[in-house]
This record gives structure tokens, C-alpha cells and sequence, in this order.
């Protein structure tokens, strides 16, 4: 998923220093900040782009929703004042969002969801592919045709006869996979552990663990399943999985 790019517009140097480093805290990439409208005004008919505007009303200069009403194509708008009295007018310009200040963390991030899903309705396929999250996928087989699992409801992988078996708790779905290595080479950012020569584990997915007799371990992924851990891996699982102590 692609970060927002963001145009602050504030007449007080500390209200854009806060709502930029929100915005950055929020994993946002702050392309300006601008002090007035007739800088807005001069930023619109710029080249330069933003996927959104977090503005100030009352500013000194051009007022700024004349300005916005004005430009063919402005982004969307998110009205920033310490004023309520401007909402409706804010609306009906087709604002995005109207925030009070100060803004909190919480309530900007239910702001930069909306402004995302504004952003849906306007983007090309391509964009849009770039602006939502991405969840990993695969596909499994399925009649004679294959549908799509999300990597997320695996507790873990084996690879038995020649083929790869993706599993959800006690349920099991044949991959096109034939190695446990192109399922790390397909997620390398999982942290999969290679529990067994012939078991991968998504250690998110480890609900508790027990020693066994023979110095290893047995992980539980679901409710009566459990999968021993080789004696050579069992400490980085271990440690891995075990609740941090301070």
C-alpha cells in the first residue's frame, strides 16, 4: 500500500508542525506546507500534486474556499479549523472531512480511511491497486479449478508426496507448490520457521507450546493440533514464540 501524500495549509507555524508530523506519525508523506491562500492558490495551478489537503480556514490572503471552488480539479479537502461554524460550507464543497482542533491520532486516522475510499471512486485500476492494502494470497486447488486463500488463516505448511499442503487448523488444501521453498521464496517477509524438514510454521499462528520427553517441543496451532518441533529448532522457535518478559 502506497503512502498518502498530504499538502498542509496553516497560517500558525506550530499548527502545521503538529499536523505534519501526525500525518508523517501516520505514515503519510507531507509534500508542503503552506502558510496563506494565495499560496494555495499558486500551489493549485503548479504541476505539483497531492493525493489530499489538510486546510485551515481562516487564514489571512484569498479565501481559501473560494479558491478551492474556483480550481477545476483540486484534491480532496480536509478542513482543519478550531471553528464548527464552517462545516456546511465545507460539504458542499465536497470535503472530505472536517477536523476540530486539536486532532488526535484516532480521529485522523478514521480521516485518512475516508480519504482513501474518496480516493477509490477517482483512481484507475492500476492506482487503486497501488493505494489498498495488499493481502497475500495464493491459490488452492479446487475441483478442477483453483480459488484464492489469504496467508493469513494458514497456521502452516507441509510437504508430503511431491506436494505442498496448505493448513487452516485441521483442514488441509493442496497448493500448486511442489517444495517448502517456493512458499518462503513466495513470502519472504512471513518469518515462516522450518520447524521440521518437511513443516513450515507461521509462528503468529502458535497458540501455546508444551516440552516433550526428548527436549523438543510440541506447538499447538488450533484446538487438537499439535506439531512437534525438530530438537535442532526448538530454541529459536522457543524464542520466537514465547511472550516477551521484562
Amino acid at each position: 500500500m502506497r503512502r498518502l501524500n498530504a499538502l498542509v495549509v496553516d497560517d500558525e507555524p506550530l499548527a502545521r508542525e503538529r499536523m505534519t508530523r501526525l500525518l508523517e506519525e501516520a505514515d503519510c508523506e507531507v509534500v508542503g506546507n503552506l502558510a496563506n491562500g494565495l499560496a494555495l492558490m499558486e500551489w493549485l495551478r503548479s504541476p505539483a500534486e497531492a493525493d489530499v489537503i489538510f486546510l485551515d480556514i481562516q487564514m489571512p490572503g484569498p479565501n481559501c474556499m473560494e479558491v478551492l471552488a474556483d480550481s477545476p480539479n483540486p484534491p480532496p479537502v480536509v478542513f482543519v479549523t478550531a471553528f464548527s461554524e464552517y462545516a456546511v460550507r465545507a460539504f458542499e464543497l465536497s470535503a472530505v472531512d472536517y477536523l476540530l482542533k486539536p486532532v488526535f491520532e484516532d480521529r485522523l486516522a478514521k480521516c485518512l480511511q475516508r480519504v482513501r475510499e474518496r480516493l477509490v471512486r477517482r483512481l484507475s485500476p492500476a492506482e487503486l491497486r497501488d493505494l489498498l492494502p495488499s493481502v497475500p494470497r495464493f491459490p488452492i486447488l479446487a475441483g478442477e479449478g483453483e480459488i484464492f486463500m489469504e496467508l493469513g488463516h494458514v497456521t502452516h505448511f507441509e510437504k508430503s508426496d511431491d506436494r505442498v499442503w496448505a493448513f487452516r487448523g485441521l483442514n488441509k488444501y493442496r497448493t500448486r507448490w511442489t517444495s517448502l521453498s517456493e512458499v518462503e521464496e513466495a513470502f519472504p517477509d512471513d518469518g515462516m520457521l522450518r520447524i521440521q524438514r518437511h513443516i513450515l510454521l507461521r509462528p503468529g499462528m502458535v497458540k501455546g507450546f508444551r516440552p516433550t520427553t526428548t527436549g523438543r517441543i510440541k506447538v499447538m496451532v488450533a484446538p487438537h493440533v499439535e506439531l512437534v518441533v525438530s530438537r535442532a529448532m526448538t530454541p529459536t522457535t522457543r524464542q520466537l514464540i514465547s511472550p516477551a518478559t521484562p
